[in-house]
């Protein structure tokens, strides 16, 4: 079942036969801090294995996004999100967070995160606050990965 939800003319949806991939990966692969030079096929991998939001503009054309990866059991980590130059100012950031924490898969899960370099004043209005236990967590990251493509 497909969700959404309108915010001053925009659609947010989760609906992954209306995303765009093609200008997702223009803004993820091409603009974004994150993740510049993934290849396509890796993001379209990531996107059809997430739970991937997209926000349309009145003309239909997807002006923002989101994804979530997540289990819709336990934790959700929310990723990817870019707002299109053209829209900004709209408020589409708070629409995708209005998405993020009422869409029915998301509800009664233990853990959430992200990760920010510049949004931190956006997310701490929804709960967000630095990690407790940082201490605890770990990672393993390939920063040539998406060279060798």
């Amino acid at each position: 079942m497909t969700y959404e939800l309108s915010h001053g003319g925009y659609v947010v949806s989760d609906d992954q036969a209306r995303f765009d991939l093609d200008r997702a990966h223009r803004w993820i692969g091409g603009e974004s801090y994150w993740a510049q030079g993934i290849p396509r096929a890796t993001l379209d991998k990531a996107v059809r294995n997430s739970l991937t939001f997209g926000v349309y503009a009145p003309s239909g054309e997807m002006a923002a996004m989101a994804r979530v990866v997540t289990d819709r059991a336990t934790f959700a980590w929310l990723c990817d999100v870019f707002v299109d130059e053209q829209h900004r100012g709209h408020g589409l950031g708070k629409a995708i967070m209005q998405a993020f924490t009422e869409h029915p898969d998301l509800q009664g899960l233990r853990r959430k995160n992200l990760a920010t370099a510049d949004a931190h004043g956006l997310y701490a209005q929804y709960g967000f606050q630095p990690i407790e236990g940082v201490d605890r967590w770990m990672e393993i990251v390939d920063k040539d990965v998406y060279r060798r493509g």
